[in-house]
């Protein structure tokens, strides 16, 4: 017996030696010590020993198997330190490199001009509010006044999806939707992104954004406007921006005006920024038409309102000085590393 497990002694090494990876070596751990292993084998058939004899073949067992075990570890652990080796000589780290930057990315100049517009106007205890970017021609015409044959609903103007859908030309729909929810008053802000069948060129896209203002309440008034904006172009331009409004007629708005400010440049003495002029347009506003309370179920008797938009993207242009609107979305890193 002592000479048989020698044999499997000396058998198990070259086995042990000859595996070259780890998946091997367990092979091996299972073929002489597993349940169905080589000395399990001969344990089992200890029945077999006469019994004076069999504390003498046990001790034999376990010394080869304590043997084979001591065998297999260090086999295991040569193995691992040439793997590990032959990792540290494949993934060799040039300390010499110069490190790797951490670019740390910052807001994009039209959402600093857009929270900026939204600090001013919550701070006016008005709230922001976002709708559909696909939106049905009702709310984006009809609702606001315009009717079938207007300019607005030409295809060549706004992009329809079916004969009922289309992208919103405006932010002005969310203003219809708040209103048809019938909880007044309202004091609000629509931003969000427009589309328009425009050519892209220094100061146009088919693709932008746009600020809307609505306040409904009763016993509002233009001065209310007025008063409004003024303090938001102070707010937004310097305390010393003065406003001038304009007639225009926009169709859901009546009374309608254009508002211009100062010339934040030239302090409205006149300059190239304003073309000489003095005054710069920002936006368009005017009291809320009769027509557009009644279809969104408000009565014009009781209430009345004002409304107002302006495009985010020449806020970004006239308060950081752009001069093309493209820079904006070009994604060109050395324009926006400057904001």
């Amino acid at each position: 017996m002592k000479q048989k497990l020698e044999a499997l002694h000396e058998e198990a090494r070259k086995k042990i030696m000859e595996s070259g990876n780890l998946d091997k070596l367990n092979e091996v751990r299972v073929a002489y010590l597993g349940k169905k292993g080589e000395l399990t084998a001969i344990l089992k058939s200890m029945k077999d020993v006469a019994p004076e004899d069999r504390p003498k073949v046990g001790q034999l067992v376990n010394e080869t198997r304590s043997r084979i075990e001591g065998l297999l570890e260090n086999h295991k652990k040569a193995l691992a330190d040439a793997k590990r080796e032959a990792q540290l000589k494949a993934e060799v780290i040039d300390v010499t490199l110069p490190a790797k930057k951490a670019r740390i990315g910052h807001r994009h100049p039209n959402t600093i001009a857009l929270e900026e517009v939204e600090r001013i106007f919550v701070g006016m205890g008005y709230e922001v509010v976002e709708g559909p970017e696909v939106e049905y021609q009702d709310y984006n015409f009809t609702k606001l006044n315009i009717p079938e044959d207007h300019p607005a609903r030409d295809e060549q103007d706004t992009f329809f999806i079916n004969k009922e859908i289309c992208l919103r030309s405006q932010t002005s729909p969310v203003q219809a939707r708040t209103m048809e929810q019938g909880k007044l008053p309202i004091r609000m802000i629509a931003p969000g992104r427009v589309f328009r069948s425009d050519e892209v060129d220094a100061t146009h896209s088919p693709s932008f954004h746009q600020i809307e203002g609505l306040v409904i309440d009763k016993n509002i008034t233009f001065a209310d406007l007025k008063g409004t904006l003024e303090e938001f172009a102070k707010e937004l331009f310097g305390p010393e921006t003065k406003t001038k409004f304009r007639p225009h007629h926009f169709p859901f708005t009546e009374p309608s005006a254009e508002v211009d400010v100062s010339c934040f440049k030239c302090g409205g003495k006149g300059c190239r920024f304003c073309k000489g002029s003095g005054w710069i347009e920002i936006l368009g506003c005017g009291m809320v038409h009769p027509n557009v309370l009644r279809m969104c179920g408000i009565d014009p008797e009781e209430y009345t309102g004002f409304a107002f938009g302006v495009g985010l993207e020449r806020i970004a242009l006239l308060k950081y000085e752009i001069d093309d609107m493209r820079l904006l979305y070009e994604n060109d890193i050395r324009f926006l590393n400057q904001f």
